[in-house]
Order: C-alpha cells, then sequence, then structure tokens
C-alpha cells in the first residue's frame, strides 16, 4: 500500500513539472493533481492495455510509434474527466505524458515494489 501511495505523489510530481512546464496544461488545485494522478494510474492499468491491443496493426505499421499516440490519448482522457484539469492539443498531451513518464522512471529507479528505497551497493573482491 505505501508503494502504491508513493508512486501516485511521484505522477503527482511529474504532473506538477508538466504544469508548470507545458504552455497547453492547466491544472487548478492541488487536490485536483492529486486525484489526477490517481486517475492516471488507473487509466494506465485499465485503459491503455485494451488500446494498445485494439491499436496492434497502426502500431505495428508504425513501427511502435503509434504508442506515443496511445499514450498521450491517455493523458487527454484523465484531463476529459476532471474539470480543472485542461490539455489544450495533441503536443501538449504528448509533451506531458513524456513529462510525467520520465518523472516516474526516474524515481523508480531508487523505490523498490513495496515503497522502500533501494539503494545498491556494489563491492569488489579482490
Amino acid at each position: 500500500m505505501r508503494g502504491i501511495l508513493l508512486r501516485t505523489l511521484i505522477t503527482a510530481l511529474g504532473l506538477w513539472l508538466a504544469n508548470a512546464i507545458v504552455p497547453g496544461i492547466n491544472i487548478e488545485t492541488p487536490g485536483t493533481m492529486l486525484l489526477a494522478a490517481v486517475l492516471l494510474g488507473l487509466v494506465n492499468a485499465l485503459v491503455r492495455p485494451l488500446a494498445i491491443l485494439l491499436t496492434i496493426p497502426l502500431t505495428i505499421l508504425t513501427l511502435g510509434l503509434f504508442l506515443l499516440v496511445v499514450n498521450a490519448a491517455m493523458f487527454g482522457l484523465v484531463a476529459a474527466f476532471l474539470d480543472k484539469f485542461t490539455v489544450t492539443g495533441f503536443f501538449a498531451a504528448l509533451i506531458g505524458w513524456l513529462i510525467v513518464s520520465v518523472t516516474s522512471t526516474m524515481a523508480s529507479w531508487f523505490i523498490g515494489p513495496k515503497g522502500r528505497y533501494n539503494i545498491l551497493i556494489v563491492e569488489r573482491r579482490r
């Protein structure tokens, strides 16, 4: 449970960065940001696999580039559910998704599945 809460906060941090950097993204309140982080996790867990499965022919035809469209669509879908979260276009959604994805990936390097901080120490023995 702790891991899910920590990853939700990390996603909210990525949304905050996207809100600060991308001109086409506007999140009005911190509560909306947290709710968007929860919804983004749910959409990525439930809707995204179905969307990927349905678009396999286009994904193969475009050598995987269509997955960028699917990911931007998931970001836009979350914005469509929330009134105080607006995304003005495809490229804003794409760049916003990239920022959230990079932030989450970088933070996941240090966080294990149970929400604990992982530090890998490599020791050379002679």
